[in-house]
């Protein structure tokens, strides 16, 4: 794994341990993979046309779409995927970042632990939970501690592969800090390696990213230490 704007090193004095990350584990670019046209339709016309195909996909597998528990499923599934899990796809539900002047002069790492994460592998569509650790360094501007969980949520509701969503939560928050001095870590279960394939329920996967000063030993090991790590 690479540093300085990519994945850094993650060495066995940190105390991370990469587990199996699923089959064909690969990424094409930091930017999610998009079409140029991806938001040519409007929300409710996508809403329409998914659950169309929702609706096709499970009468393909045998299932009875007259039955009472099952008929309105296509549209919840639909409104679900727009409107929720893949949400983060859409520019228009980024959260919008307000900085604050650093009037206290606080110069120490400001940390935000135990975010919750929600998204979804891209390889088979199927859940990645976990939590995500953020930190960072003023550089003279500080942040609403809310945002930095919502610019979490943001990047997270979207087909995901845990790798780019580190970096991208790591070059959203360099980008609205104007810092260089960030540090991610997430530890997640994949549910492609839990629910299918090898099926190890005991498995997670951590990646973590060290910009600027994190990069240093001793500013790195006071974070992992915040984590229990």
């Amino acid at each position: 794994m690479k540093q300085n704007g990519t994945l850094s090193n993650i060495q066995p004095t940190d105390f991370l341990e990469i587990e199996e990350m699923g089959d064909d584990h690969v990424f094409s670019s930091i930017e999610t993979p998009m079409r140029k046209d991806a938001f040519a339709l409007e929300d409710e016309v996508k809403i329409e046309l998914i659950e169309k195909h929702f609706r096709h996909i499970m009468e393909i597998i045998g299932l009875d779409m007259t039955d009472d528990s099952l008929k309105g499923t296509p549209k919840r599934v639909a409104k679900m995927f727009i409107k929720e899990v893949f949400s983060g796809l859409d520019p228009k539900n980024k959260p919008s970042i307000t900085l604050f002047d650093n009037k206290y002069k606080y110069d120490q790492m400001l940390v935000e632990k135990d975010i919750s994460v929600f998204s979804n592998c891209e390889h088979h569509f199927v859940p990645i939970y976990g939590k995500a650790h953020v930190a960072y360094i003023s550089s003279g501007k500080v942040i609403g501690l809310s945002k930095l969980n919502r610019i979490v949520e943001y990047f997270s509701k979207r087909p995901q592969v845990q790798e780019r969503l580190t970096v991208q939560i790591a070059n959203e928050l360099k980008q609205a800090l104007q810092t260089e001095d960030i540090a991610i870590v997430i530890d997640a279960q994949h549910m492609c390696v839990q629910s299918r394939g090898i099926r190890d329920s005991g498995s997670s996967t951590v990646t973590a990213y060290y910009g600027g000063k994190f990069q240093e030993e001793a500013t790195k090991k006071e974070f992992l230490s915040y984590l229990g790590m």
